[in-house]
């Protein structure tokens, strides 16, 4: 959510602002229903002071043995006058909230420009892509030919977009999850926490899925919400809170199931694994001071980037151009591995700084320990990684010319020394 202080100090930044994202201005809609709401509330105050005053006036007056026939019929229409005047305020309170809902975080300065991915621009990489003295396959190649990976069974339970894991492979995106969790928490120093999967909308608002993005998400017949990610409800931990300055930063991970509609990606990915209804994600979440979030930005993604480095991945730092920067970020890095199936780069991690964005929808703020008054934290999230993403690159890169995959070092542990899946 946008502060209408901001919108109010400079119309022409704040349309430029949304330009860089290739949206049409909003500054003069905005500030006309904050001007008539600002008026109404100004009208009312004028009327209930000559209210006030008329009570005065009639109290005095019948003391006095007068009529105040008069003064009680203005009193009754002011009354009125009033009740209008506190829905017209109310209503353009309404209308203004409406259009700074819809409106995405303002970028950073230092976001290229840019409409769309071809603009992002690729920051290092690490590791070199593999070179296979045989044709390499994707994953879904890969893992049918294992007879652990099964679509068609569970397109019959569910439908399209899902993947039944059977064996060694389910087992192998068990240890991807619980080996990233572990490495977060205990080298990382992020909490762990296990949250709800369903929550309700105003959880979705404070994140900024609703209600701009609600056809990309599920939801329930009483009302509740599949989360997309855990950045939700992990996010809303701090919803409506007032935290000491010396409790900052929170850091917070959770290994969930997440769920998305992919309505808005017909007929992309429609083979394997890269793109599903459901899928496992360890997320990473932090909630710092304004002054702490870009060394905490760099942090996060260095966690992240530790995951594919260990796993022994190639992969490179992206920073993400205007037009590719997600609704509440105000800026964001991406992960993306190499899939020698594919022959491609492929996004594996996403980490934002959002700034006091998601804050400012969630009442979120800070005590400082010094000073009066209180403060919007910032917030940010990222990937650590996408489970299943990591279990297709893993797939791709560690594949062998009979069919077998290696299995990593770091993950042998997790797979009961278990160094070779084969068919």
């Amino acid at each position: 959510m946008h502060d209408i202080r901001v919108v109010r100090a400079d119309p022409a930044a704040f349309d430029a602002a949304l330009a860089r994202r290739g949206l049409p201005p909003a500054a003069e809609a905005v500030l006309a229903e904050d001007a008539r709401r600002r008026a109404a509330q100004q009208a009312l105050q004028e009327r209930q002071a000559r209210r006030n005053a008329l009570a005065r006036e009639i109290g005095q007056g019948r003391r006095q043995g007068l009529d105040t026939a008069s003064l009680e019929h203005e009193a009754q229409a002011l009354r009125a006058e009033m009740e209008r005047l506190e829905a017209e305020a109310a209503e353009a309170d309404r209308a203004q909230t409406a259009l700074l809902e819809a409106l995405p975080n303002r970028l950073d300065p230092e976001v290229p420009a840019g409409r769309d991915e071809t603009a992002n621009i690729v920051l290092h990489q690490h590791g070199e892509v593999p070179d296979f003295a045989f044709a390499p396959r994707q994953h879904f190649e890969i893992g049918e030919a294992l007879g652990l990976m099964d679509f068609a069974t569970a397109a019959k339970l569910a439908g399209s977009r899902f993947t039944l894991l059977k064996g060694a492979l389910a087992r192998l995106e068990r240890a991807l999850g619980q080996w990233m969790l572990t490495l977060h928490t205990e080298a990382h120093g992020y909490a762990e926490v296990s949250p709800p999967l369903l929550v309700n909308d105003a959880t979705m608002y404070g994140t900024g899925q609703l209600p701009k993005f609600a056809e990309d998400l599920f939801r329930t017949t009483d009302g509740r919400w599949l989360v997309p990610t855990a950045e939700v409800p992990l996010t809303n931990l701090v919803a409506g809170e007032i935290v000491p300055e010396t409790a900052l930063p929170f850091r917070l991970a959770a290994l969930t199931p997440c769920f998305r509609s992919e309505a808005g990606s017909a007929g992309r990915d429609t083979r394997g694994m890269l793109r599903q209804h459901q899928f496992q994600k360890v997320e990473l979440v932090s909630i710092t001071r304004p002054e702490d979030s870009d060394a905490e930005h760099e942090r996060m993604t260095r966690c992240a980037e530790r995951v594919l480095t260990e796993l022994g991945l190639a992969w490179r730092r992206v920073f993400l151009c205007a037009g590719d920067t997600g609704f509440s970020a105000a800026r964001t890095y991406d992960l993306e591995v190499w899939l020698p199936g594919q022959g491609a780069w492929r996004e594996i991690s996403s980490c934002s700084n959002c700034r006091d964005f998601q804050a400012r929808r969630m009442n979120a703020r800070y005590r400082p320990a010094e000073g009066k008054g209180t403060a919007f934290v910032h917030t940010l999230n990222g990937s650590g990684v996408a489970v299943g993403r990591a279990l297709i690159a893993v797939l791709e890169t560690y594949q062998q010319a009979d069919g077998s995959v290696r299995v990593p070092e770091v993950l042998r542990p997790w797979m009961g020394g278990m160094e070779r899946i084969a068919p």
